[in-house]
């Protein structure tokens, strides 16, 4: 399929508006000779992979109240990564669901919202660890209780990014996917318990070849009176390229500036 790269608006000012009407319904099923890859990653487990451009990732919820912390960068520039600043102030928001983009610290569309059965998922959160985990429920390490240790997101990231010669100077604030954040009248911020249910899902779509590194621990702030994080599914399957007028492209002029350094890339 040839690439699309649009022109840049003269000036280079990007005019294009938010679309009109309601977000693309997500697709249920995906088709069978889409379907790369598929795995079940437990509660309170890590994951990286390279993500291909065009490739979508599904993340489905398997039990009610679960979390998926996640950071990705630019796989070929690890020093370009997912930037949450950028991402919420170039797109007006604080939460993220269908047509919203995670935005690169080079203004790049990183990974676009393509379908969201639950329309609300938490950048603020950020990360659990170690000292969280044992304030909350309490100490157990693999030699005394095995498979049942309690685990963290800070040190998943950890390893995972040591695979590719990243360390603590590469954690950057990530993404709770299935998680939500409420806002009292005074600003702060209270965790929504068993936010998403088992079956929800989201879709996301890779603007540029990716590391993406993600882990299935519980959401800093989870109230849950135990430990127990909850599984979920990943699944990676081939999507179109972007057309002209594709809903997360032109969500916001910001959108379509983002897409545009992207594509850049790849002429």
């Amino acid at each position: 399929m040839p690439l699309h790269v649009p022109p840049a608006p003269e000036g280079t000012s990007f005019t294009t508006q938010r679309p009109s009407g309601s977000a693309p319904a997500p697709v249920a099923t995906i088709p069978a000779d889409r379907l790369l890859f598929e795995e079940t990653l437990p509660g309170g487990a890590a994951w990286s992979f390279t993500v291909r451009r065009h490739r979508t990732l599904r993340l489905t919820a398997l039990e009610t109240g679960a979390n998926v912390s996640l950071l990705c960068f630019n796989r070929h520039e690890l020093i370009d990564r997912y930037n949450m600043a950028d991402t919420l102030k170039g797109q007006h928001t604080a939460r993220l669901t269908t047509g919203f983009i995670l935005v690169s610290d080079m203004g790049r569309a990183m990974l676009s919202i393509t379908g969201d059965t639950l329309g609300w998922h938490d950048p603020l959160g950020g990360h659990d660890t170690a000292a969280h985990v044992e304030k909350k429920w309490g100490v157990k390490n693999y030699q005394t209780a095995r498979n049942d240790w309690h685990r963290n997101s800070r040190d998943h990231f950890l390893i995972e990014l040591a695979k590719y010669g990243l360390n603590a100077r590469d954690l950057v604030p990530n993404v709770n996917f299935f998680s939500k954040l409420a806002t009292d009248a005074d600003g702060r911020l209270a965790f929504v318990p068993n936010h998403a249910r088992a079956g929800d899902f989201i879709d996301l779509r890779a603007e540029m070849d990716l590391l993406v590194v993600l882990t299935t621990c519980h959401h800093p702030m989870d109230t849950a009176p135990a430990y127990g994080p909850k599984p979920v599914r990943l699944q990676l399957y081939t999507t179109p390229s972007p057309a002209p007028d594709d809903y997360c492209r032109t969500y916001r002029p910001e959108n379509e500036r983002a897409f545009y350094n992207s594509e850049l890339l790849y002429i």
